[in-house]
């Protein structure tokens, strides 16, 4: 399995938090388009479906609700490192 840049994760969370892709990447300083490939990417290196997108909503599925917690909890242990060590 290849390694997952944590702005990936980083970007999963934030999706996740918003439920809107153009909320998200406002809250990451970024534009709408860019997320949303950055999510497939994260989708296809993880070989499941993280979201449930219709034109109108976006939702977490099983596998993207079970993976959140683990995901805020390797964000927070990273700004602790960061904090730390610099």
């Amino acid at each position: 399995m290849r390694e997952i840049e944590l702005r990936l994760w980083r970007q999963f969370a934030t999706l996740a938090e918003e439920l809107h892709f153009g909320r998200a990447a406002a809250r990451l300083h970024m534009t709408q388009p860019p997320l949303t490939q950055a999510i497939a990417q994260l989708e296809r290196l993880l070989g499941v479906r993280l979201f449930d997108r219709t034109k109108r909503s976006v939702a977490l599925t099983a596998t993207g609700q079970a993976l959140l917690p683990e995901v805020l909890e390797l964000l927070a242990r990273g700004r602790e490192c960061h904090a730390a060590f610099g």
